[in-house]
Parts: C-alpha cells; sequence; structure tokens
C-alpha cells in the first residue's frame, strides 16, 4: 500500500552543538524500518520523470519497490548495474534539483527520499559480512588509460572494465579518489566509504597507479606511444584555485579553500596522530557562498574556531550552496555576513591576518542568467576582525595536461574542448567531468563519466 505520507523520513542527525566539534558524519543514515516506510511513498510512475532528472541513470522506481519490498539485495543490484558509486551520490548528489525534483510527490509535498533511500541501500550492501566479490568480466583485448581519480573517471572506469577493458587509472596523488577524499570533508563523506567504493572497482580489475602526474612523469602521448593504450579518457578534475585580487592575498593566514581542505581531509590534519600543519584560528572568514565555501567553514568550527564568517556578496536566497547544507551549517553556529564584498585583507607588522574589509551591497538589476546584479553601497566599508581568510569562490582546470599535449583544444576559460560524447580535439582522446566544464557537482562528473566509457567503446568499436 502507498504511504501518502506528504513529508519524507526524517534523517537522523548529530545534535548540531556536538557535531560541530567533531569530524563524525552529520547524517546518521536511515534504520530499515524508515527505509522500507519512505520506499512506500513512491508511486511507481508508468513514465517516471525522476530518472530523467539522474545524470547516471539509476533505474529508481525499480530499486524503490524493492525497498518497500524488504528485498535490500536486488534493491543493490539494481542500482549498481547504472551507478558506480552509489553510497557517494546518496551523500553528496544534489537530488533536490534532480532525480527528487522531479518526482510527482513534490507537487504536494516533498518527494520521495530517492538520495536517502540509495545511500541506505548502498550502506547496507556494504554492512554485509559475507559480501560476495563482484564479478571480473572477461577481458576483450583492449587497453583504455585514464587521467585522474575523481568521480568522473571512476564512473568511466568502472563502465569500461564492465565492457572487459584493460583499464588503467593515473592518479596525482598518493591516494585515489579525487576530490572525493581531499575536497569533501569527512563529516559529510566519510573516506572509508570512497575506499570501499573504490575497492569494489579494483577487485572487478581496475588498475590504479598514484604519484603518477600526468604531463610531468609522462604524457599523454606517451601513454598511446610507449604503453599500448587505445584511447586516454582525461578525467583531472579542476584543482587550480581561483583568488579575489585583493590587497592582502598573501599575508600570513589566507588559505585557497583547495590547500585548506586538502591539509584536512587527505593529508588528517584534523587528527591528533598526524603531523600536517594547519592553523587552528580564533575568527576566521570565508569568502563565499557555494558548496566548498560551506566545507571549508564548518571544517574551520570544528578546528576550534570560536567565530566563522561566510561572506557573500549575494542574499541568502542566492546562495548557490545546496539548501541542506546551508541549512546544517547555520545550527552548527556559522555566521553569515551576506550582502558584503571583500575589499581587502588587513595585516599587522609581520605579515599576519588582523582583519578584512568589506563593503556592503545591494541586489539591483537582474544580470544576463537571471541573478540579480550586487551593487556597492558608497560609503559602507567596515572590517570583520578575523586571523584566517579562506578564499571559495571556485577552481579552474590544472594547465599542466592541457600544455603538454599537443592538438588538444581548450575553452576560453581553460577547460579542455570536447563534445557532446566527450570526444576532444585529439583523435583517441577523450574528456570529461570537471576538467572540461570547470568545477560542478559529483553526479555531472559522473554522468560525464558514463558518456566518455560509451563514446570510447564506440570509438574502439569503429576502428576493427
Amino acid at each position: 500500500m502507498v504511504n501518502m505520507r506528504k513529508d519524507k523520513n526524517p534523517m537522523p542527525e548529530q545534535d548540531p552543538k556536538i557535531r560541530n566539534k567533531n569530524f563524525d558524519e552529520v547524517a546518521l543514515g536511515y534504520t530499515a524500518e524508515m527505509a522500507v516506510d519512505e520506499a512506500k511513498r513512491c508511486l511507481a510512475c508508468a513514465d517516471p520523470a525522476c530518472r530523467t532528472g539522474c545524470p547516471v541513470q539509476v533505474r529508481i522506481p525499480e530499486f524503490i519497490a524493492k525497498v518497500a519490498a524488504g528485498d535490500f539485495d536486488t534493491a543493490y543490484e539494481i542500482i549498481a548495474s547504472t551507478n558506480s558509486l552509489p553510497a557517494v551520490c546518496g551523500r553528496v548528489c544534489p537530488q533536490e534539483k534532480q532525480c527528487e525534483g522531479k518526482c510527482v510527490r513534490g507537487k504536494n509535498g516533498e518527494g520521495v527520499g530517492i538520495g536517502r533511500l540509495e545511500r541506505f541501500v548502498a550502506d547496507y550492501h556494504m554492512s554485509k559480512k559475507d559480501l560476495a566479490a563482484p564479478a571480473i568480466p572477461e577481458s576483450n583485448g583492449h587497453k583504455v588509460a585514464i587521467i585522474g581519480s575523481g568521480p568522473s573517471s571512476l564512473t568511466c572506469a568502472g563502465d569500461l572494465r564492465k565492457m572487459g577493458y584493460d583499464v588503467t587509472i593515473y592518479e596525482a596523488f598518493h591516494k585515489p579518489g579525487g576530490v572525493l577524499v581531499y575536497g569533501i570533508p569527512q563529516f559529510r563523506l566519510p573516506k572509508e566509504i570512497v575506499a570501499k567504493e573504490i575497492d569494489n572497482l579494483k577487485a572487478m580489475g581496475v588498475k590504479i597507479v598514484t604519484d603518477a602526474v600526468i604531463g610531468k612523469a609522462m604524457t599523454v602521448d606517451e601513454l598511446f606511444e610507449d604503453f599500448g593504450y587505445e584511447a586516454v579518457y582525461i578525467g583531472s578534475g579542476a584543482g587550480l584555485p581561483q583568488f579575489l585580487h585583493i590587497p592582502g592575498e598573501n599575508l600570513l593566514g589566507v588559505y585557497s579553500a583547495n590547500e585548506f581542505l586538502t591539509r584536512v581531509n587527505l593529508m588528517k590534519a584534523y587528527r591528533e596522530d598526524y603531523d600536517t600543519p594547519i592553523k587552528h584560528p580564533r575568527r576566521v572568514v570565508v569568502v563565499g557562498g557555494g558548496n566548498v565555501a560551506m566545507d571549508a567553514s564548518r571544517v574551520a568550527k570544528r578546528l576550534g574556531a570560536e567565530h566563522v564568517y561566510i561572506v557573500y556578496r549575494r542574499g541568502i536566497d542566492e546562495l548557490p550552496a545546496r539548501k541542506e547544507e546551508v541549512d546544517h551549517a547555520i545550527p552548527e553556529e556559522i555566521e553569515f555576513q551576506l550582502l558584503n564584498n571583500p575589499v581587502r585583507i588587513l595585516g599587522d607588522e609581520n605579515d599576519r591576518v588582523i582583519g578584512m574589509e568589506v563593503q556592503k551591497m545591494a541586489l539591483g538589476e537582474p544580470d544576463e542568467r537571471g541573478r540579480r546584479k550586487p551593487v556597492a553601497v558608497p560609503g559602507s566599508n567596515w572590517v570583520i576582525d578575523c586571523d584566517a581568510v579562506i578564499i571559495a569562490i571556485g577552481t579552474s582546470p590544472n594547465p599542466l595536461i592541457r600544455s603538454t599535449t599537443k592538438g588538444l583544444d581548450v575553452t576560453p576559460k581553460g577547460g579542455i574542448q570536447a563534445d557532446e560524447n566527450g570526444q576532444t580535439s585529439r583523435e583517441g582522446v577523450f574528456a570529461g567531468g570537471d576538467a572540461v566544464t570547470g568545477a560542478a557537482t559529483v553526479i555531472l562528473a559522473m554522468g560525464a563519466g558514463k558518456t566518455g566509457a560509451k563514446s570510447i567503446d564506440e570509438y574502439i568499436k569503429g576502428k576493427k
């Protein structure tokens, strides 16, 4: 029987006053009883709009029907048939703008908690002690190299391996996972979860080479000529930070969000048994309004900061961050200084940060994208006292690969030029995810990885 409850089953969470002092996962996950109850809210639409909102085409009504029936194993098999990272997606995908945003239950209440159900199923699967090893597909005799090990690359690798390709991932860092391990905090996406998803790909036969900086240790051309790969997929992400270009950005205590989060997430600076250096500031200003800004501010709070301010030049309705992330940040005592724009960073005689001068803004007429443009209010400058500043205003692709690969066209913003199928200007070279688009969401990167895998398969088969 369909559960006609209008709202989702609430997600159990840590108390905000407790969680803002630890790095344990905030959302605790559904129980089996909660999952079954939530699954029964699904109407099993004959023409499911939810699937059209999923970049990796998860068979949503099918897996939810199995959850409603208590058949969690089959539910996992259905999800895994199209999604190589279900436990990740269940935690960090913006479901409210994608699958859940298309759910017909949302017309008169809240959409079905698809992301919460996906997480439950994935976690249930991972918790099984008698977990069977995944099937190892028979080799088709063809080799593909993948650059980077973030969500786009992992998805591409998983799909290609299922088709029988010999797949090797080359990762610049000492651990695979890309932005999943260096960018997203432990309390939002536990690294143990990422490791298990990657281990599953390894068990299928995907090879991963770490500490391999493509463009320096070896080039794309060498992957073809010396290693015999028939195609290369570039999924190297967008790890080059952008800055404000205002006075004081070179002062001690100014971080890019990428550096700050990498030190904490990948290099474990939040743990007392690690020697990774990190500043433990008392008052922090985070500049930006996206998910990365929310992550950086919440990490700073957990490192012991007494005050953490988010400075953003628009209002709360214009914040690009997920509503869920904003709703988590506010009760954790993150202080929003909205409609303020940074002017300069102030330092003392030792070149250490002591404050940030900002100017108040007002929202004017909409710009070409329909967003109301912030307009400076004359004579409204004021100073926020702080001893650290974290710049979280976006990233762009690293230029190393494109600068060492002849014939690889790039976009005006520095991304690799690729068509809708992931094909670049170089024959046999495909690209997707943040390396093409600039910083975007995990699920969009995964969708690009699926497209890339399909295109590579067609390309290699077409050469026969």
